[in-house]
């Protein structure tokens, strides 16, 4: 199914939005609960598949809907169409700050592999799969898990990011990251996880016991700060706040008494 072509502004800094610019009839996909703002005249609806396969039988709906589970996605997409006369708005944000980035995927061959998590909307007719890493200890000890999604059509697709999004180019060189911090590369680019360095370095270099490593011929979009570091940095501070809470009662209930 050739996908729909359709205008985007992004908006924002640190927590950043997409406005999509939908033509009469046109449609596009997004992830349950991403949508922001839309005009009068589009239509919504929560579907089980993502519409690139208009013929495609109820089982196979729900098995792409099994799939979307296992990633950690919600069942459901939900499907925005311009049934109106005249151009229509509607936007997307992730529910935490962070960057949003646009995938023209034609630019790549017609497909990207991102992280689970990292899709936010796309133009109608992109397929959303998944994609099972081959490498066992990808799979293992990646952080992310082996449990990856495909991008492809030949359209826009837009993916989130948290922090700043960095983006290197590989031409047969190889590049070691963060396993939490890779948001998506091209088909080119093969991934698989190393040890960071050695035992010493591995158990007090405060990097992680392992590293992804990347190599190969194509493009790799990188995020300063995944939502697992922000959750580990909040954490503490959640905590210290309850601490001093609890004891601020403590002291309530002690006054009190006397």
């Amino acid at each position: 199914m050739q996908s729909h072509k359709i205008d985007y502004q992004i908006k924002g800094h640190d927590v950043q939005l997409v406005e999509i610019e939908l033509d009469p009839q046109e449609t596009v996909i997004a992830e349950a609960g991403a949508m922001i703002y839309m005009d009068d005249g589009i239509n919504f609806t929560a579907r089980m598949g993502d519409g690139s396969e208009p013929n495609e039988g109820l089982f196979g709906k729900l098995l792409k809907g099994a799939s979307r589970v296992i990633t950690g996605e919600s069942l459901f997409l939900t499907h925005f169409t311009n049934s109106s006369y005249g151009k229509k708005h509607v936007a997307f944000s992730a529910p935490y700050p962070g960057t949003i980035v646009p995938f023209n995927l034609p630019d790549f061959g017609g497909s990207i592999i991102v992280q689970r998590e990292t899709f936010l909307c796309a133009a109608m007719g992109t397929k959303v799969s998944i994609h099972l890493n081959k490498k066992i200890g990808a799979g293992l000890f990646g952080g992310e898990g082996f449990i990856l999604q495909k991008l492809q059509g030949d359209g826009l697709a837009f993916g989130h990011a948290g922090g700043t999004v960095i983006e290197r180019e590989l031409k047969g060189d190889s590049l070691f990251v963060d396993t939490g911090c890779i948001v998506g590369f091209t088909t080119g680019i093969d991934f698989s996880i190393s040890q960071a360095g050695g035992m010493r370095s591995m158990l007090f270099g405060g990097e992680g016991i392992f590293l992804a490593h990347l190599k190969g011929n194509g493009k790799i979009w990188l995020q300063s700060m995944p939502i697992r570091k922000l959750i580990q940095a909040i954490a503490p501070a959640g905590r210290n706040a309850g601490k001093e809470q609890a004891g601020g009662l403590l002291r309530d209930i002690l006054d009190s008494s006397r």
